[in-house]
């Protein structure tokens, strides 16, 4: 009676076990059928998009997915030293869940202090008294944009040029009929306030005096260097205004111009997209000999895929700089995330930065100033790097 009353309570736990793993089953069918019902059918603002998972798991630290993988796979584990971080699981549910790294406080406050959101951005370089507090500002939406050339009495007198001693032995390298350096102006109206007689940076707008002109400095320049170059003059605002496009889409309206230009021109191999910082002279000015130059910062958008490569031209042009000029190049930095371009045109060459030359206090002289030692500086990266590449100079 015993071993049959054991065998019906074995039984009946079996089967009870059956039930039990049944339910668990057919609850998570449902659960999971539920939640994919919620993200679908919820509005966009609530829907839980890739972007968004995206940039939940670029919060996340490398060495997290590191740990992952090597308790799988213990090959991976051959790859942590002993400076790979262990794993603090509080910390890691609270970034998990709030996007907020216990070290970073930037993490915190940049989404509760208006603009501090620009801890987005990362200074990859630091040059002299660059940090947080003074990143590169982007221009916001000009009030008007002046249409006179500036009062005469506010030009600045042009500086007699040196005649540079030359050697007529020695044959200049040159790019001969070829152009390889291409310039253009995303934001074609940023100009300067003491150049402008203005002192109000919503005016600091122009059409005839503005960014344009330390382009066309810098290409000079670099023809007289013997580098074949085009600066592009397309009036960006222009088309912003005939197409009815908002002043965020510029990077949009200029990009048309630079796809036709290297796609036209196989020749062209580094794109200069020059702007102008919204800081103040205090940051955007070195004295330099005696004289007084706009200091230039290298923005890199870190949402181009291959942004990598462009970080590493900015790094060279900047580590050039410092050596011959220190403190004239505020660093380098990456921009990503909400309320910026992310890529600005980046894409189209491996071999493209964003140069912020000055600040909207900094005059256009002081601009072209630095313009003009900027092409002096990248010829002899230039023609250090054809060297190495065994290229024929013309």
């Amino acid at each position: 009676m015993g071993k049959k009353k054991n065998g019906y309570q074995r039984k009946r736990t079996g089967v009870l076990f059956i039930y039990k793993r049944t339910l668990i089953l057919i609850c998570s069918v449902l659960f999971l059928l539920t939640g994919i019902a919620a993200m679908t059918s919820a509005g966009p603002a609530y829907r839980l998009s890739s972007q968004a998972l995206t940039e939940w798991t670029r919060q996340m630290d490398s060495s997290i997915y590191l740990h992952l993988l090597s308790n799988e796979n213990k090959v991976f584990q051959s790859m942590q030293t002993e400076e790979t971080p262990s794993i603090q699981l509080a910390d890691l549910l609270l970034q998990m869940m709030t996007t907020i790294k216990p070290d970073d406080p930037r993490t915190l406050l940049g989404s509760e202090i208006p603009g501090f959101s620009l801890y987005e951005n990362q200074i990859v370089i630091a040059g002299e008294g660059t940090n947080y507090t003074n990143l590169p500002i982007e221009s916001g939406q000009p009030d008007h944009v002046i249409e006179e050339e500036p009062p005469t009495d506010t030009k600045e007198e042009k500086e007699p040029e040196e005649e540079k001693e030359t050697k007529p032995e020695e044959k200049a390298p040159s790019t001969g009929d070829k152009d390889v350096v291409f310039i253009y102006y995303t934001h074609n109206h940023e100009s300067y306030l003491p150049s402008l007689d203005a002192k109000q940076q919503e005016t600091a707008y122009n059409k005839n005096a503005n960014v344009t002109d330390a382009g066309e400095a810098m290409a000079k320049r670099l023809e007289e260097l013997g580098i074949g170059t085009v600066a592009d003059q397309t009036d960006i605002g222009a088309i912003l205004n005939e197409k009815g496009m908002a002043y965020h889409q510029s990077y949009e309206a200029s990009r048309p111009v630079v796809e036709a230009a290297v796609s036209e021109n196989k020749d062209l191999a580094f794109v200069f997209d020059i702007h102008r910082d919204s800081l103040k002279r205090k940051d955007t000015t070195k004295e330099i000999n005696g004289d007084m130059y706009a200091k230039v910062v290298f923005v890199v958008g870190a949402e181009n895929k291959d942004y990598e490569k462009n970080l590493k031209l900015a790094t060279d042009l900047h580590e050039k700089i410092e050596a011959e000029y220190p403190g004239l190049s505020r660093g380098v930095i990456t921009k990503q995330g909400a309320g910026v371009d992310g890529v600005y045109n980046q894409d189209v060459s491996d071999k493209a930065a964003l140069l912020e030359i000055g600040g909207a206090g900094n005059t256009v002289k002081e601009a072209t100033r630095t313009a003009e030692l900027f092409a002096e500086i990248f010829a002899d990266y230039y023609w250090d790097a054809e060297k190495v590449q065994g290229g024929q100079a013309q």
